[in-house]
């Protein structure tokens, strides 16, 4: 299933989400810089903007492509209860990060928070205090695998890295050196691949960069004819930080990369102390890996063994 489209290269990856807004969140908090607003406390509303994708849910009406909203209110209202702050500055910012690296990680890549404080002891007669922000979730690291045995091979690993450094949202962390490799699976008599791994920094969600990856390959004129057959390219997300999945279309991390030595090999050449979550260190998977003797040195190609 290939992802939706969005825009490449056209500025602030942020401005293309999607938002989902839920508002009038109320709870009865002990927030505030005066001991009788500790003591008695009064009642916070809040009202969260997030922003992310909803694309990949909304065209399969799946709930595991999307935030949960309800645990969205729930994580807002213990935030509330909790405490007491001083200021209501450092309550927003405690339900901002807690949306963005719990309830709605990895896939909320911006939250809007605007807290109401109507209860206020200002002195005068007003009818409400609000503090609102606008966080970003953190960079991701992601994995990703490189490989062509068709056509142009060097020229489509080349093309291939230039796309994802030219996407907006990605930059190129590291990249692994090349090698080429026995078909593994497929048919019979399928030409050598040429492998590597490289890293990206990606403020992009999980969905929108497996699009990228797709976007990469159909700049190659990648074509999906037989499974595991020839092809121009493929760019397989390997590892999303420590988020896992088990949505068919995006398995992460990749289901098959640990018995893999043509992703394994590169990467541990490029960052020997790598650990693939849920099955440990990879120098100990790639002495396992049965494929690890039908690796061999591959052409120097530019932009790939670059720390």
């Amino acid at each position: 299933m290939s992802a939706p489209h969005t825009a490449h290269g056209t500025g602030d990856p942020h401005a293309r989400l999607d938002r989902i807004e839920v508002t009038g969140i109320r709870a009865w908090g002990h927030h505030g810089v005066l001991d009788e607003e500790k003591r008695i406390g009064q009642e916070f509303t809040v009202d969260v903007t997030l922003h992310l994708s909803t694309a990949p849910a909304g065209t399969t009406d799946a709930l595991s492509r999307t935030v949960n909203y309800a645990e969205v209110a729930h994580a807002v209202h213990e935030e509330l209860t909790a405490g007491p702050h001083d200021l209501v500055e450092t309550l927003a910012e405690h339900i901002a990060q807690r949306i963005l690296t719990d309830t709605g990680c990895p896939l909320v890549r911006r939250v809007g928070i605007r807290v109401h404080k109507p209860s206020a002891p200002v002195g005068l007669p007003v009818g409400d205090v609000t503090v609102s922000i606008q966080r970003d979730a953190a960079p991701v690291i992601a994995v990703l695998a490189l490989g062509t045995n068709l056509g142009e091979r060097e020229e489509h690993l080349r093309g291939a890295l230039d796309h994802l450094a030219a996407t907006d949202g990605i930059e190129v962390a590291w990249t692994g050196p090349v090698l080429e490799t026995a078909p593994v699976g497929g048919p019979e008599g399928q030409d050598s691949f040429l492998n590597s791994v490289i890293a990206v920094s990606t403020v992009l969600g999980p969905y929108a960069l497996l699009e990228a990856a797709q976007r990469a390959e159909h700049a190659a004129h990648r074509e999906r004819l037989v499974r595991w057959g020839p092809r121009t390219l493929d760019v397989d997300i390997i590892t999303y930080g420590d988020w896992t999945s088990q949505d068919p279309t995006l398995t992460v991390p990749h289901p098959r990369a640990h018995e893999r030595a043509f992703v394994l090999a590169p990467w541990h050449a490029a960052r020997p102390e790598a650990q693939l979550p849920g099955h440990g260190p990879v120098e100990g998977l790639l002495s396992r890996a049965a494929d690890r003797d039908g690796l061999r040195e591959g052409p120097a190609v530019t932009g790939f063994g670059a720390p």
